[in-house]
């Protein structure tokens, strides 16, 4: 075991027992016990292969941005593809990205070439994989709409799924259903458009989110899938629970449908306060809000 894991450098970054914490943007969780950035697609192939023969547990990751990760410690290895896999080319009105690269990022140079589609995401704390993921989406625009093809890792080969094979829907594709296929890169169809257009589209979204949510506080972005007539925020709201905390976990007075982490909260914090206003709201509205934050090293509960 501690043999093979000294051989890892040769192909990958390795960090033993790193916090969680520094890689969420909740800034909680426990420590890695190993803690991996495999340096291309052939080092992550043969990290795969040689996790799944030493029958050490994996979790592959961007840059933590919907995750709510345990206080425990994780006796196994995450891989984490923000570091390496964030090549991005562009070709007329395509362009093909690698998942470990910023959503945000890309965002931006689609608008720096004139290309429109990506501005909802301009937004979006995370990586293009992460978003391709769970269909991220705002302002009535998903990834769904922009993405042309992914290259996914499933069962040791190398394939691009189409968008139709991809399965998407509300916050959910078929890669959630699959959590053993990695999305490695994605191919995205955009418009031509004036760059100034964009840049004002990106700028006036951008005042709305700096005055209604809390980008000062470490969060994970909405925590409530919105039900299909009233938003989740408003459900929140009028169950009473806007600015509710338990310890230092609270719901925004900005935003209800956000959880910040106020002041040095634990991540039981943040799961105990999502389960509080998951039951405040069943009682009175008898309508269960359904987490898009993504749970990682719970145990669960009997």
């Amino acid at each position: 075991m501690n043999e093979w894991i000294s051989h890892l450098n040769e192909y990958c970054d390795v960090l033993e027992n790193e916090p969680l914490a520094l890689h969420t943007t909740y800034k909680v969780g426990g420590k890695a016990r190993y803690f991996v950035y495999p340096k291309n697609e052939i080092a992550l192939m043969r990290l795969l292969k040689e996790t799944k023969e030493n029958q050490i547990k994996t979790k592959i990751i961007g840059k933590g941005s919907n995750l709510l990760v345990s206080d425990d410690d994780y006796d196994g290895m995450v891989i984490c593809l923000d570091r390496y896999f964030n090549e991005v080319i562009f070709e007329k009105n395509k362009v093909s990205v690698y998942a470990g690269q910023s959503i945000i990022y890309l965002a931006h140079e689609a608008m720096k070439r004139g290309l429109s589609g990506l501005e909802f995401a301009s937004g979006i704390p995370g990586t293009v994989g992460g978003a391709c993921f769970m269909n991220a989406g705002a302002y009535k625009s998903e990834m769904k709409d922009v993405v042309e093809a992914v290259w996914v890792l499933k069962e040791g080969n190398c394939v691009w799924m189409s968008v139709e094979e991809c399965e998407f829907s509300y916050r959910n594709s078929i890669f959630k259903r699959n959590p053993d296929w990695v999305i490695l890169a994605v191919r995205f169809h955009l418009t031509p458009k004036d760059p100034l257009e964009i840049k004002e589209l990106m700028d006036s979204r951008r005042q709305r989110r700096m005055a209604s949510q809390p980008l000062d506080k470490p969060s994970a972005g909405s925590v409530f899938k919105n039900p299909e007539d009233m938003p989740a925020w408003k459900y929140i709201e009028e169950s009473g629970l806007r600015g509710k905390c338990i310890n230092g976990a609270k719901v925004s007075e900005k935003h209800a449908n956000f959880i910040v982490n106020e002041r040095e909260a634990k991540a039981q914090d943040i799961y105990d306060l999502i389960e509080l206003i998951q039951k405040s709201v069943y009682e009175k509205f008898n309508v269960f809000l359904k987490a898009e934050v993504e749970c990682f090293n719970w145990k669960r509960r009997s």
